[in-house]
């Protein structure tokens, strides 16, 4: 590990740089095998001859309520995501809920009412699950774990062995809506129109994708990091050059106006709702008009290119026409987001 380090800060859990060292220095010497070392957001695993993904994320937003979702169905479509930008159908997922002494039984009726209604959504099925309960100041409320399986039918395979120089970019709509929604509720901050949480399950968006018979080289959905994660653990894994157009990101003016306001950049702000996706150049326009049939997909743009060149690296031609360099964020800009 990093000498400058001999604790967990939160920096460890920001999906950024602190993230993936304590992923490559830790974990994956203590458990690497063909199936973690990957580093998707699903391992796939062929069992007799059907290709299962399996996944599991953890949850401790706060608040737990916000506009637009709670921790509740964030945490159901968080797994089913997961598995869809994986070119999986989902199935079956648990749920561990983790919970503080003295929550009122209201508001974890609440969140399981919210996960169910996301469930009954995505069309998945909770079949197992764990409770524990900490004394009081010993939790926040609520943490909930949850793991999901699905099935990879065959012909698919999204990974970034399969991204090509001159592929094109594409995100299903706008971003950073999901981190402004919680941070206007930790800040108070107010604005003309209210911003709300994008959590929403992606897999009906993915399976028209996949219906459509289009090839789909690469997906993600740009959780913790945002856009900029994403796309810096794509380029490394990839050894390709990302180059992204300022001027095509689609970014609501209100989110924009409160990243001003606390001096954020919106591609390193969390989304719940969007995903990414790398296609070849010549089927782009007839994939993104399969999107836009789907109401998760109705804001999708090309927003960017694949190219054999600043290999790693993310760039971003800005809209005055000069270019930066989209690094992965060190440490913590949002705490507790997801």
């Amino acid at each position: 590990m990093n000498k400058n380090f001999n604790k967990i800060i939160l920096g460890h859990g920001s999906g950024g740089k602190l993230s993936a060292e304590l992923i490559d220095q830790l974990f994956l010497p203590a458990f690497t095998n063909e199936f973690l070392s990957p580093l998707g957001d699903q391992a796939v695993i062929n069992i007799n001859g059907t290709r299962v993904a399996f996944t599991t994320d953890s949850y401790v937003v706060n608040p737990i309520f916000f506009p637009g979702g709670s921790i509740g169905d964030v945490a159901v479509n968080g797994t089913v995501n997961d598995l869809a930008v994986g070119g999986a159908r989902p199935l079956y997922i648990s749920a561990g809920m983790i919970l503080e002494e003295g929550m009122p039984f209201e508001e974890l009726e609440r969140v399981v009412n919210d996960m169910k209604n996301a469930c009954k959504q995505a069309g998945v099925m909770l079949v197992t699950g764990d409770t524990k309960v900490v004394e009081k100041g010993k939790g926040d409320k609520i943490f909930i774990n949850t793991s999901g399986i699905g099935i990879i039918d065959d012909g698919i395979e999204i990974s970034p062995r399969r991204v090509r120089a001159g592929d094109k970019l594409i995100v299903n709509g706008p971003i950073g809506e999901h981190g402004i929604a919680i941070m206007s509720i930790r800040e108070g901050l107010e604005f003309e129109t209210e911003i709300k949480s994008d959590t929403a399950p992606l897999n009906s968006l993915v399976q028209d994708m996949l219906n459509a018979g289009k090839t789909i080289h690469w997906m993600r959905d740009p959780t913790r990091g945002g856009l900029s994660s994403s796309l810096n653990e794509l380029a490394k894994a990839s050894n390709k050059g990302i180059v992204l157009d300022e001027s095509e990101i689609p970014v609501p003016e209100s989110v924009k106006a409160a990243c001003e306001i606390l001096g954020l950049d919106p591609l390193y702000v969390a989304n719940e709702g969007k995903l990414l996706a790398v296609v070849p150049a010549g089927e782009a326009d007839g994939i993104l008009d399969v999107m836009h049939k789907n109401p998760q997909g109705k804001g999708a743009k090309i927003i960017g290119e694949v190219v054999d060149d600043h290999h790693g690296y993310v760039l971003l031609k800005t809209s005055i026409g000069g270019k930066r360099v989209v690094d992965m964020l060190a440490g913590e800009q949002l705490p507790r987001i997801c």
